[in-house]
């Protein structure tokens, strides 16, 4: 093993998940989220760095394909057809076995639901309704199948996504195109009259600005590519609140908060990848080095800092989970540090990802968003210094 980067990297939790069950429903074998292909991804990135074996993964695999694959509505890149690809795409970069055959399919399956619900949100935008979270989003919707489309490099079907990612930034009856007509939890509620605003990585617009800026910084670019960069984050610049312990952003702005232009929320919320400040940071530092926006690059990278040094923000981390705990914080911790150009606030990043301690709470679940699986992964990752040889964490817009 070669040597880690902190001390609370260091001890990689032992792998609970050796075998595969006999039989899978297709709720479990196909969640990315919370079932076997998190599992799978944490095989795959063992055995590349020679701590696991790929007899494993190609088990784990099988598990993931013993039923009809999935892509009816609410799949997307966490479940379904989309999952699949992602990780049989990421075991197939690495290992022994090509996989070609369940791939193609996959990416099959993958094109046509593009293409329904490319139609779908179009028809949306132009009948001048409201979208849902799953329309758009990193885990059900056009974001997430737009980095499942990434994997495969450039291609029509990639642009066409981003082409409605550009719509979906165009103002719509007086509020951001994508305004929803509920609270963020997706549901109905009294205490979200007209909806919301949302600001976060995983069901909000920084997902869409994330996968935006990198496929800018890739070459694939489309008609209104830069506008949309700009249209997002002008209103992220709206909502940033400057205080003594650095910036932060709202989780949601609500309909009287955008006429009031002021925020109800006292105060960040925990420091998350899928909410809060560290996932809000990394995206507009996406966007900042696809754009050459040094100011904003350095805001990102101070308010990325800031968090992470306000012992106030750190003790809201309550779990070491992969969604909204310490293991996805210090993963997006480091991932942006590697991106700093000044070599001060890189080590200061690291510095400040490795303090944060590491919380004797068990997972409640195996999976990866919220799960042994992703907190295992996340620590592995980061024990090893060495290059990726493959990107699993680009679910997660990371790379």
């Amino acid at each position: 093993m070669t040597t880690t980067r902190g001390r609370n990297v260091s001890a990689t939790p032992t792998d609970p998940f050796r075998t595969p069950p006999d039989s899978t429903s297709s709720k479990w074998g196909q969640s990315l989220a919370k079932g076997a292909p998190g599992i799978t991804l944490l095989h795959i990135t063992r055995a590349t760095t020679g701590a696991g074996d790929w007899e494993t993964v190609h088990a784990w695999i099988a598990a993931c394909l013993r039923q009809p694959v999935l892509s009816t509505p609410g799949t997307g890149l966490f479940f379904g057809a989309p999952a699949l690809a992602h990780v049989l795409r990421a075991a197939a970069t690495a290992g022994p076995r090509s996989y070609e055959r369940q791939i193609t399919a996959l990416d099959a399956t993958v094109d046509r639901m593009t293409e329904r619900r490319l139609a779908a949100a179009h028809q949306r935008i132009t009948q001048r309704d409201r979208p849902i979270f799953a329309e758009y989003d990193l885990i059900y919707g056009m974001t997430g199948l737009g980095v499942t489309l990434r994997a495969r490099g450039d291609s029509h079907l990639l642009r066409d996504v981003l082409t409605y990612l550009v719509r979906l930034t165009e103002p719509l009856r007086d509020l951001p195109g994508w305004w929803t007509d509920t609270a963020p939890s997706g549901d109905s509620s009294p205490h979200y009259p007209g909806g919301h605003g949302n600001l976060g990585l995983a069901y909000g617009i920084t997902g869409p600005l994330a996968l935006l800026a990198l496929t800018w910084t890739e070459g694939t670019r489309v008609c209104g590519h830069r506008e949309a960069i700009d249209r997002i984050t002008h209103w992220l610049d709206t909502w940033r609140q400057d205080t003594g312990t650095g910036p932060w952003w709202p989780e949601a702005v609500t309909p009287a908060e955008h006429r009031s232009g002021l925020t109800l929320q006292n105060g960040p919320l925990r420091p998350s990848w899928c909410y809060g400040t560290p996932g809000i940071a990394h995206a507009q530092h996406l966007a900042a080095l696809a754009t050459g926006d040094l100011p904003r690059r350095e805001l990102a990278e101070h308010a990325l800092l800031a968090c992470l040094t306000d012992p106030r923000q750190r003790t809201r981390l309550t779990d070491d989970t992969l969604c909204h705990g310490t293991a996805g914080t210090r993963l997006l911790a480091h991932r942006l540090a590697a991106r700093t150009t000044d070599a001060t606030t890189m080590a200061r990043l690291h510095a400040a990802a490795d303090a944060i301690a590491t919380l004797d709470v068990a997972p409640a679940e195996a999976g990866l968003l919220e799960g042994a699986a992703g907190t295992a992964l996340a620590h592995h990752t980061l024990t090893f210094d060495r290059p990726a040889v493959i990107r699993w964490d680009s679910c997660l817009l990371l790379t």
